[in-house]
């Protein structure tokens, strides 16, 4: 209902502003804090120190927005605060979390219902993960590395002498000891750094420098297994059994529902082997995942009582018939207990020595590295709606690509104008570090002075889209969380002597194009393409990219208009179609849905497969436009058509019409986007 279109970095400053206008109206719970918490004067102290016109100066917003909003916190009880990476991955994105909660508490709008800071997560399980101790400072069960009696308890309960006492280094650390020869050996398992982590390249040449590299993945082709000279195959989600742990602490039984492939094993027991073979085999004699869980839950409950806030030691005798058949279930659930207590804080007690909150008073700090005029724009990274992560799995289905198929920058309209790009064209995204290719997209949505790159783009997918190399190792001091969300940039276009698009039935080898971008289409692929400098020979260039020439009987169409720039191409074989291609001076406007439909297609007649280099289907048959609805296949032109044509006014009613949006629903906020854009156009 209220868009705050905060500029990048300056949470603490609003939640700041927040904090001391619950003060100055009179709204604060001064009995909470009173009894629940700590520190609160010094946050209060902090956050008076800026007025009304400093935080919009920091924040980019008007009086009047931070007023509407202040107002609308303060007189209203049931308030949650939802965040996610924006302000996670920062430089200070501790201090904005804190930001955050010094308001909630300040109110007493915590442990009740509709009420309480809420993070989502990046990834799902990232709350398991972090329970059975999967981060550098952590034990399992929520045990402090750093702790003495914590410590104990772990090197006592698995007899380990040699447990470390300190914390190891952080993600980004942890390849910076790689770069420079302090780790020299590497065991990679489930994540592919060479792309999601900052200074990329500089994490490619560490894994490149590193005398020993082992990866365990369920991808055999990723741009970080292309440097394991060890590659173990382990056992996706669907093929294993385990529990995940989602963000109301629930546990759930995972359940395989696949049959593993060749020598794919479960994590467990790949890290169960080497253990025995490194002289621990009697510390890791696990034979079921059952087994795994009960010594979990049986660390968790020792000598706990309720002093810390994970314990499922309930579940410390569980047998194998009752571990497959465990229902899901909320911790805590201590030892004799049949229920936990679903909510946290509600009674004021905190997982503190005192039980006491804490306040932390945050200042508003400075970006690790900003815009100057050679790099003048914010970039922003994150995910779009049907990707995940590096696209190591999302990458392979023609469903979920066909949205938005290659890299692209999102950019306001007027700054394209400024930097001479086109809606539509290709651009240089440019930081102190690297450089990128991608698509450009026109768009309000991109505040001024800012854009937008995906993070999921990878060397197994695009020649030049790995964004997380523009992006500087600046990390926040407390969590290690890099800044990924304010990166100094700039852009210009791509001077491209050609444009080209390719559909073929086989998966592109190797290919010749200053850029280029391939993703899965239908029974084949599909590929984007641009040079910078016209071939000698568009028809052997032609074969070379359609990988014609070891294909006995291939016979190859061709349209050439030398005037425009306009080449086309169709290979067949057997009746059936092989490739195309169809190169021109501008982006090519051939679409993309219905060429991709062509490769399931009868060719055995002449006539039809001479109309394929028309480029656009035959007869009435409509475009369905660029894939919104990646479920049903609901094209953006599709709904168009049902808003002019059918007087669809509402998400609901295109729904009807056409079925988009109505099965995951994650088209509908593009679906609502799309018909207040029609109706603008319609109105001027």
């Amino acid at each position: 209902d209220l868009h705050l279109p905060l500029a990048a970095g300056s949470d603490v400053a609003l939640f700041n502003g927040l904090l001391a206008h619950l003060d100055k109206t009179g709204v604060l719970d001064h009995g909470y804090v009173d009894r629940y918490t700590s520190g609160f004067a010094a946050a209060l102290a902090t956050a008076q120190a800026s007025s009304i016109d400093d935080i919009a100066a920091n924040t980019g917003l008007t009086p009047a927005a931070l007023q509407d909003f202040y107002d609308l916190f303060a007189g209203t009880e049931r308030v949650i605060t939802v965040y996610s990476q924006g302000v996670n991955q920062s430089t200070y994105g501790t201090d904005k979390v804190n930001a955050i909660i010094n308001c909630h508490l300040a109110t007493g709008r915590i442990g009740r219902p509709g009420m309480g800071p809420f993070s989502v997560t990046g990834q799902p399980n990232a709350m398991g993960g972090r329970e059975v101790g999967g981060l550098a400072n952590q034990l399992a069960c929520h045990m402090d590395l750093e702790n003495p009696e914590h410590h104990a308890l772990v090197r006592t309960f698995w007899n380990a002498e040699n447990l470390a006492d300190r914390p190891g280094l952080k993600a980004v650390e942890l390849f910076e000891a790689v770069r420079v020869g302090r780790i020299k050996a590497l065991w990679i398992m489930a994540t592919n750094p060479v792309d999601s982590l900052p200074e990329a390249d500089t994490v490619r040449a560490a894994l490149q420098a590193c005398p020993f590299v082992v990866v365990s993945d369920v991808a055999r082709h990723t741009d970080t297994t292309a440097h394991a000279d060890v590659l173990l195959p382990a056992a996706a989600w669907g093929e294993k059994a385990g529990t995940v742990t989602n963000s109301e602490r629930r546990i759930s039984r995972q359940r395989a529902f696949l049959p593993k492939a060749g020598a794919v094993r479960p994590d467990w027991w790949i890290i169960q082997q080497v253990a025995r073979r490194m002289g621990f085999a009697d510390a890791f004699n696990f034979r079921h995942p059952a087994e795994i869980f009960a010594e979990y839950a049986e660390l968790s409950g020792l000598d706990n009582g309720g002093k810390r806030d994970f314990d499922i030691s309930a579940h410390e005798a569980i047998s194998n018939e009752d571990y497959e058949g465990l229902q899901p279930f909320q911790w805590p659930m201590e030892k004799g207990s049949i229920s936990c207590q679903t909510r946290f804080f509600a009674d004021g007690q905190f997982f503190t020595p005192d039980r006491r909150a804490r306040f932390i008073a945050t200042t508003p700090a400075k970006p690790a590295s900003a815009v100057s005029a050679e790099y003048p724009l914010v970039l922003n990274t994150g995910r779009i709606r049907d990707q995940w992560h590096t696209m190591t799995r999302t990458g392979k289905a023609a469903r979920l690509t066909q949205h938005l198929a290659e890299p692209f920058v999102e950019i306001h309209p007027r700054d394209a104008g400024l930097y001479r790009l086109r809606d539509g064209e290709l651009a240089h995204v440019r930081s102190r570090r690297a450089s990128i290719t991608v698509r450009v997209q026109t768009t309000a949505r991109q505040p001024r002075g800012s854009i937008f790159v995906p993070m999921h783009w990878t060397d197994q997918f695009a020649n030049a889209g790995r964004v997380n190399g523009l992006i500087a190792a600046n990390v926040d001091p407390v969590s290690g969380q890099p800044e990924l969300k304010r990166t100094p940039a700039t852009v210009a276009p791509f001077q491209a002597a050609w444009h080209g698009f390719a559909l073929t039935s086989v998966k592109p080898g190797r290919i010749s194009a200053d850029y280029w971008s391939i993703a899965p289409a239908g029974l084949g692929w599909r590929m984007e393409l641009a040079g910078c400098a016209q071939p000698e020979d568009w028809t052997a260039k032609a074969r070379e990219l359609l990988q014609t020439d070891n294909v006995a009987g291939a016979e190859v169409l061709a349209y050439h208009d030398e005037g425009s720039g306009q080449h086309r191409f169709a290979c067949f074989h057997d009746g059936k179609l092989m490739g195309l291609l169809f190169v021109a001076a501008e982006p090519v406007s051939v679409p993309r849905a219905w060429a991709a439909e062509q490769l399931a297609a009868d060719f055995s007649e002449p006539k039809a497969r001479l109309r394929l280099l028309a480029g656009r289907a035959a007869g009435k048959e409509k475009d369905p436009g660029a894939i919104v609805c990646a479920c049903l296949e609901v094209g953006r032109n599709q709904i168009i058509d049902a808003i002019t044509n059918q007087a669809c006014a509402t998400v609901d009613a295109i729904g009807s019409a056409s079925g988009a949006g109505r099965n995951c629903g994650s088209c509908r906020i593009e679906i609502k986007r799309i018909i207040d854009e029609t109706r603008v156009q319609k109105a001027s």
